[in-house]
């Protein structure tokens, strides 16, 4: 859409072939986007291809050669009927009722969604309540949400060249932050109002305007939720748990502070399942929100935390701001684990070729066939600190070479990779350039090997949980190199 949106400021005639089913979705970004009148078509999610495009072929051509109506040529964008603040007057009761209220969203959705909240009950932001929050940092209540440096963000425009379809520009430092889906701008005090329904305390402010700082973007048709991941030395101040259970409920900052980015996706943002936010299945991550930590005491020698990863001292707070797709469990018993690296004993160390012989062993080598099954692009791996510090014994003196040791894995013919959903697209149809080799993709052989993943830097890292063995992966680090934002900037 926001490219289709410049051709049209542009006057480049264009018209958006999306799906039915999408029409709301198509409408919500026409109007973010200052094209509230865009033209569009519905393709067909069952008719074969041929039958599809003759279908909306004329009516393409047609509305690609009509000249526009005077609505058609309106410009502006959508400004939410309650950009002023989310506080309630009233009484008690009177607030309860209406911040749970619901309106009935149409199919896809076909069911009843909160307008103000995740669904769940939230604590009532009386004006006291928000201005105790506000104790919580040094920057004033009327202040815009805005970059805290100079960031890294994606354009949206179409590569021909190569797997990526948007190139990165700079936005500096005050740039204010536009909320996904709308593009919406949101005061300090708005974040603090959040922070109050969510159940936070003051000290947790800086973490969640750090997370506002990111524009709390969500997932489209994919069924990916959000997760936010915290490190550095905020995270003992105020008492996350790095340890057993820190998926689970039960701790206070965890809990509240990852509830605040699917209430600031709501509320600031206008994210409303079924109408923008079109994840068909969508995720347990996203429901009620995911906050964790990095266990910075369990990183083994000359391992970076996740701070010193983006670019930030290790002695700085930072929240990295992550797509969160399907977790997958690591495939084998905290036992075998332990008779593998023990004595090189049970069924892990027969398939990695090493019985008999002690640990440390690679025990990355036996999740990795179910690693690229069906899937492009790096992992985040998030596992104890006795599982990361075996990975040091073994060799990898650091988080990169773990990194580099994967992408080298993950190598395959261009005969296999052929048969993978991603690549249709990411190669712009096989007419792009393939990067290992200079050369056109038509141009390779079947047995030429390719990376599915861009770089060794889309895996990722964190060290934290509990003492059993285990290790979960989740599709996908951070949204980009620009994913991680400062806590201590909001202090």
């Amino acid at each position: 859409m926001p490219y289709i949106a410049r051709l049209e400021k542009a006057g480049i005639p264009s018209v958006l072939i999306d799906l039915e089913d999408q029409r709301h979705m198509v409408k919500e970004w026409a109007l973010s986007n200052g094209v509230p009148n865009i033209r569009s078509l519905h393709a067909s999610r069952i008719l074969p291809g041929p039958e599809d495009v003759d279908a909306f072929f004329h009516p393409m051509m047609e509305a690609l050669t009509k000249p526009l109506t005077k609505q058609e040529k309106e410009k502006g964008k959508w400004v939410p009927p309650n950009q002023q603040k989310i506080l309630f007057e009233g009484t008690m009761d009177e607030a309860m009722a209406f911040y749970q209220q619901t309106e009935m969203i149409p199919p896809p959705v076909n069911a009843p969604i909160a307008i103000y909240t995740d669904g769940f009950p939230i604590v009532i932001p009386t004006e006291e309540r928000v201005k105790e929050m506000l104790t919580g940092t040094s920057h004033k209540a009327d202040e815009i949400i805005a970059f805290q440096m100079d960031r890294q963000a994606q354009s949206g425009e179409p590569s021909v060249l190569g797997r990526s379809n948007a190139r990165s520009i700079t936005k500096p430092k005050g740039t204010p932050v536009l909320f996904s889906p709308n593009n919406w701008t949101a005061t300090v005090e708005k974040v603090a109002t959040i922070a109050v329904m969510a159940g936070c305390k003051p000290e947790h402010l800086p973490t969640v305007l750090a997370i506002a700082e990111s524009g709390c973007p969500i997932s489209t048709t994919h069924n990916l939720g959000q997760a936010v991941c915290v490190s550095g030395p905020v995270v003992k101040e105020i008492g996350m748990n790095v340890g057993c259970g820190m998926f689970g409920p039960g701790n206070p900052a965890n809990s509240t502070i990852g509830r605040t980015f699917q209430l600031m996706a709501r509320n600031l943002g206008g994210a409303i399942p079924g109408i923008n936010r079109m994840a068909c299945l969508n995720s347990p991550f996203a429901n009620g929100g995911t906050c964790f930590a990095e266990n910075a005491d369990g990183l083994p020698p000359g391992w970076e935390g996740l701070n010193e990863e983006y670019g930030y001292d290790k002695n700085e707070s930072i929240v990295l701001v992550m797509n969160a797709g399907g977790m997958q469990h690591q495939g084998f018993r905290p036992g075998g684990y332990r008779a593998l690296q023990k004595s090189g004993h049970g069924g892990m160390a027969r398939r990695l070729g090493v019985k008999g012989v002690p640990g440390p062993h690679n025990w990355l080598e036996y999740v990795l066939p179910g690693l690229f099954s069906q899937r492009e692009h790096g992992w985040t791996f998030i596992m104890v600190p006795e599982m990361a510090h075996h990975l040091y014994e073994y060799g990898f003196k650091s988080k990169a070479e773990v990194y580099d040791w994967l992408y080298k894995q993950s190598f395959e013919p261009v005969e296999k990779f052929k048969l993978r959903s991603g690549p249709d697209v990411e190669t712009n149809g096989w007419m792009g350039i393939e990067k290992t080799s200079g050369k056109h993709w038509k141009e390779l052989p079947d047995d030429y090997k390719v990376p599915i993943m861009d770089d060794p830097f889309e895996n990722c890292i964190i060290v934290a949980g509990g003492d059993e063995e285990t290790s979960q992966q989740m599709g996908g680090r951070g949204m980009g190199p620009s994913s991680a934002f400062s806590i201590d900037a909001w202090r």
